[in-house]
């Protein structure tokens, strides 16, 4: 049986500072706190249980216990790399399903990785500043390890890890396996290199997209990414709009 505990996480990611809590509202909330109490690069708060996590758009994130990896990363990271938050987190969950042994592996734009093509994970930064100064940030990651999508309203476009690879994995070796690929790519952040990475997987690109933003629809075809993160989008009637945030829906290549 999977051991999940305060005294086994602190032994395996040792001398990573860690906090447990078996249940917890957010990791975002307790991660924040930490940091304003000057919690230092790469700690990491993590939880069993998740009631009252937040997603984009203001969406709720409800993990059930025992499920999946939910933990929020403490970073202080430049503030002109700040729009590459969420391509770390993108690019690291995607590489460690790589080292699973996952082959259908791609991020929808911005953040969205997909396992065979329904989404694993969630991911939500949020930066903290005092006054002009960058306090920090915190990267809550959520990855689906055996949560159960059958019957529900996400079957079709949730998926877990332990199912869509058909075997159990121990939550402890993949948390370690995503912090190492956190703190890699973490060291790229503000360079080339990341968003290289992250453009490379995007399976957005040169497809026909439905975006919903707070202005209305947009129907078009995804061009390219900018290095800001932004996503460039032709309209049927030629005209170009280059859109930073959305809930994008894929149609077909071309």
């Amino acid at each position: 049986m999977e051991i999940y505990t305060a005294e086994r996480l602190q032994s395996a990611l040792s001398p990573r500072p860690i906090r447990f809590v078996e249940s917890v509202g957010s990791t975002n909330d307790l991660a924040r706190q930490w940091l304003q109490q000057g919690g230092a690069n790469g700690a990491v708060v993590i939880t069993n249980e998740q009631v009252q996590g937040r997603g984009r758009l203001g969406r709720t994130w409800f993990t059930p216990p025992g499920t999946a990896l939910i933990l929020s990363l403490l970073l202080h990271p430049p503030a002109t790399a700040l729009h590459q938050i969420t391509m770390l987190g993108a690019v690291a969950i995607a590489e460690m399903l790589d080292q699973l042994g996952a082959h259908s592996v791609a991020i929808k734009w911005p953040n969205d990785v997909l396992l065979n093509g329904r989404k694993v994970c969630g991911i939500l930064p949020e930066t903290t500043w005092d006054g002009s100064r960058l306090v920090g940030v915190v990267l809550g990651i959520g990855v689906n390890v055996r949560i159960d999508f059958t019957g529900t309203d996400l079957a079709a476009t949730a998926i877990s890890i332990e199912p869509a690879l058909g075997r159990s994995f121990d939550r402890v070796d993949l948390l370690k396996m995503l912090l190492a690929s956190l703190d890699r790519w973490s060291a790229h952040l503000g360079t080339d290199a990341l968003f290289e990475a992250w453009r490379a997987r995007l399976q957005t690109l040169g497809t026909s997209v439905l975006i919903d933003q707070p202005t209305g629809q947009l129907r078009g075809l995804a061009e390219s990414v900018e290095p800001s993160g932004a996503l460039r989008v032709r309209d049927a009637g030629g005209r170009l709009h280059t859109v930073m945030a959305g809930d994008v829906s894929l149609g077909e290549p071309g």
